[in-house]
């Protein structure tokens, strides 16, 4: 089975930046994407963004000109550059992997708190 690992999590004033890292490891024949959502509290978990291994991407409208996601195909990594961070983006962010076309894996979760 696949495992996702996340980090860059942690605490930043507003206006900040963060920068989050997913690893995927194990038994797999490819990643056809991987992407991020987030889970704050009382709120239902939302997508952030998402990447293929292609290189294309979809982000929330929240997320839109602030947020970027980019892909390491060999190191079969995905980061998320998190800029201009407000505190609405607090929230647990998940990683997760498409891969062998029609599984997923998700990761344990790294927290992000934005001050004001």
């Amino acid at each position: 089975q696949v495992q996702v690992v996340e980090s860059g999590g942690g605490l930043v004033q507003a206006g900040g930046s963060l920068r989050l890292s997913c690893t995927a490891s194990g038994r797999f024949n490819n990643i056809n994407a991987m992407g991020w959502h987030r889970q704050a509290p009382g709120k239902q978990r939302e997508l952030v963004a998402v990447i293929t291994s292609g290189g294309n991407t979809n982000y929330a409208d929240s997320v839109k000109g602030r947020f970027t996601i980019s892909i390491d195909n060999s190191k079969v990594t995905v980061y998320l550059q998190m800029n201009s961070l407000k505190p609405d983006d607090t929230a647990v962010y998940y990683c997760n992997a498409r891969y062998n076309n029609y599984r997923d894996s998700w990761g344990q979760g790294t927290q992000v708190t934005v001050s004001s």
